[in-house]
């Protein structure tokens, strides 16, 4: 989008919302709010959930005596909708990335300061959701949801022997029947953990030493996945993956009878948080704003995460004990360990944002591990 139309359009809408938002009676005009969120990462209204964008839609028109329409699509990684955003042809109003991305997005004056009088509900966020290194002061993002990342297995195939560690996606044994991710940081991040190198590390050599375990692996790999594990999780067609703890338990509502899913946290692994932020393109802050808000409220909270099963980081949803029960005691406790002392595990674990220089190198890295 060019800048000059640009800014255009965001002062035409600026004007219309006023009158919309503060006028007397019944209006007539429609506002546009565009979301851009993962696939899968949200409560769509199928079986049986909320439909919180439909619930949202309507709660509006009843507040605010105006209809609002939400255009939400999808993407599949942090990377792809920065390449979206940052080729300016696109706009939106909210974006859900992951932790890292804020940050560069934020350095790079992708993001809007958020105005948090227009989310009081920002109040229930943990505090150790704050102040953590991708948004130092609170400025630019609402933590959504959270998660760790562990390894699933087919208990039906893998030996109870060989689990516990990163070792086991990299077991001979179980060749032909290992996925790894396909995206760089999150592949290099397994053989680094594996390793105990430091996943923001700057040296080069400790990267080298990544590839040289990922090339070791790759014989034994079966195919490099991101949305396919589903399926070849779910149906016994692989026994071994890293990935999320919640999508685990979305593949164990799914797996095959003859499958046996289960999920254990390495020592050392990645802490994620994916947080609402409103990006520089945005047309109607103040909406965005409302709609961000309104995420954080019980009803659509709860319905989130139930729907998606990952952590939330609001006291609403965790200190609920309807949704407790609805979950079950087992997936809380895999979902949520030690939530007071999420900061300090993340800080020490978490993906930051990389250096262009060693980013580039990662890069090369990936394209080398791919070729070969």
């Amino acid at each position: 989008m060019k800048k000059i139309i640009a800014l255009i359009l965001v002062a035409a809408m600026a004007v219309c919302a006023c009158f919309v938002m503060t006028g007397c009676g019944s209006s007539s005009k429609t506002l546009t709010l565009n979301v851009y969120n993962w696939g899968e990462y949200i409560s769509d209204g199928s079986e049986g959930s909320l439909d919180t964008i439909a619930a949202f839609e309507k709660w509006y028109e009843a507040t605010y005596n105006t209809k609002v329409k939400v255009n939400y699509t999808t993407y599949a990684s942090n990377e792809d909708m920065y390449a979206k955003l940052s080729s300016g042809a696109v706009s939106y109003d909210v974006i859900i990335p992951s932790d890292y991305m804020i940050a560069r997005m934020a350095a790079e004056n992708m993001l809007l300061p958020l105005n948090f009088s227009n989310i009081p509900n920002y109040q229930y966020i943990a505090d150790s959701f704050k102040g953590l290194y991708y948004d130092a002061e609170n400025t630019y993002s609402v933590p959504y949801t959270y998660g760790v990342v562990g390894v699933i297995y087919n208990a039906n195939v893998v030996d109870e022997d060989d689990i516990g560690g990163w070792d086991l996606m990299w077991n001979e044994k179980y060749a032909g029947n290992i996925l790894q991710y396909n995206n760089s940081r999150d592949a290099f991040g397994t053989a680094q953990y594996m390793l105990g190198i430091d996943v923001n590390t700057t040296d080069k050599a400790d990267w080298d030493k990544a590839l040289d375990a990922l090339t070791k692996q790759a014989p034994l790999v079966k195919s490099y996945v991101m949305d396919e594990i589903f399926n070849m999780m779910e149906s016994g067609e692989a026994a071994i993956s890293s990935y999320y703890v919640g999508d685990y338990y979305t593949m164990v509502d799914a797996q095959s009878d003859d499958v046996d899913l289960q999920f254990y946290y390495p020592e050392n692994t990645n802490y994620f948080i994916d947080a609402m932020c409103i990006p520089s393109c945005c047309q109607n802050q103040e909406l965005a704003e409302i709609f961000i808000n309104y995420m954080l409220s019980e009803e659509p909270a709860i319905a989130n995460a139930e729907y998606i099963y990952y952590a939330s980081p609001n006291s609403i949803v965790y200190t609920n004990e309807d949704y407790i029960d609805e979950i079950g005691e087992d997936a809380f406790e895999m979902l949520y360990p030690d939530i007071d002392n999420f900061a300090a595990r993340y800080n020490k674990l978490a993906y930051r944002n990389l250096d262009a220089d060693t980013l580039g190198y990662l890069n090369t890295l990936w394209e080398t591990l791919k070729i070969g």
